[in-house]
């Protein structure tokens, strides 16, 4: 039984998108391993049909934290068994590239996002410079890869002449046992920079609706912030953190999804979040930024109401808009539900499971 590992630098109970490639291999007939980090706040693992291992470190953010990860990932995948290592993301890249050369291991890229292009990446010069120079590094290296957009695989392609097999960020297809609209805004992902806060924080003040918040990230102390400086502690809540399960749930009985990005960098403006497919696939209208990636398959399914720029103003608008227009709501309604059918993993994984065959 062909072994491959998987690293990440997140807490594996919230990673969906591990969890289904993950699950996909195992039940292909591989043995699978996903290593992440475990934080101070992290709760038990949750049994999955694959093998699981959590690295404690010291450090928990900044430098410090992704160096003492990369040594001890580094250490682990050295003194375990593999037949092929998968980095996900730059920040897991060079452990596995040295690894893998020391043991004479099949290494794959699994590309997530542009990593260098983040808002918080960029604007912060020498850090954007130390990470491109490890992408310029390893990704040439890497010649086996993925990524989630037909973009960023024509971006290695250019940059650094590897050709990557697309391979989207598309959720499982499940029956819609809790679907009942309850008519509170949806946000669920990671509370980053250039995921819109700023902008939308401010534009509830006048929405007809609450917005819960599911998740966490570098910018949910700043968030905090926004909600008690315009006074919304009743209107916007912070969920933090919340388990799959309970997440689909959740998602099946709002009335509008959100995915937004600022244009702060070029990995915003190409990107095509899970968010985007997983608020389909609860069958919900959401409120999308119109950017190439998600114009271009909401053109061909509809289920979006793009918004050309996410201020404030915009946002409040286009939201009161969803909200009151029962035409234009089930409309992008009835488009999510025939959508679901199509654009779901049980389609896109034998993408998956047809890459890791030929290797």
């Amino acid at each position: 039984m062909k072994r491959i590992i998987f690293t990440v630098t997140n807490d594996l109970n919230y990673d969906q998108r591990m969890q289904r490639i993950a699950g996909s291999l195992s039940a292909q007939g591989y043995s699978v391993l996903l290593v992440g980090r475990k934080k101070a706040s992290s709760t038990i693992l949750q049994d999955q049909p694959f093998q699981q291992k959590r690295l404690s470190c010291f450090f928990e953010k900044g430098f410090l934290f992704y160096a003492e990860y990369n040594l001890r990932l580094f250490l682990f995948l050295l003194f375990t068994r593999a037949d092929i290592l998968c980095a996900i993301d730059l920040d897991t890249i060079l452990p596995c590239y040295f690894s893998s050369r020391l043991k004479k291991q099949k290494r794959v890229y699994d590309a997530h996002e542009l990593f260098t292009e983040q808002a918080e990446i960029i604007r912060r010069p020498t850090v954007q410079k130390i990470w491109s120079w490890i992408e310029a590094f390893a990704v040439p290296r890497f010649t086996w890869g993925y990524t989630v957009n037909q973009f960023i695989a024509d971006h290695f392609q250019y940059k650094y002449g590897v050709t990557y097999t697309v391979i989207r960020n598309l959720p499982i297809c499940y029956p819609l046992e809790n679907y009942n609209p309850e008519g509170y805004i949806l946000y669920q992902g990671a509370v980053n920079e250039g995921r819109c806060f700023e902008t939308l924080i401010p534009a509830m003040q006048s929405v007809q609706a609450p917005l819960w918040i599911c998740g966490d990230g570098s910018f949910f102390e700043q968030t905090k912030l926004l909600i008690r400086q315009y006074k919304l502690e009743d209107k916007v809540l912070l969920k933090g953190m919340v388990a799959p399960h309970q997440l689909r749930e959740i998602t099946q009985k709002a009335a509008i999804g959100l995915t937004l990005f600022s244009l702060k960098g070029l990995n915003q403006y190409q990107s095509l979040g899970n968010r985007f497919f997983d608020y389909m696939m609860a069958g919900i209208p959401q409120l999308c930024v119109n950017y190439p990636e998600y114009q271009k398959i909401n053109s061909q399914y509809g289920f979006a109401h793009l918004i050309d720029e996410p201020d404030s103003i915009s946002i409040a608008q286009e939201l009161n808009k969803m909200l009151r227009d029962r035409v234009l709501y089930q409309e992008l309604q009835q488009n999510a539900l025939k959508a679901r059918s199509v654009l779901n993993w049980e389609h896109e994984e034998l993408k998956l499971r047809a890459f890791y065959n030929q290797l």
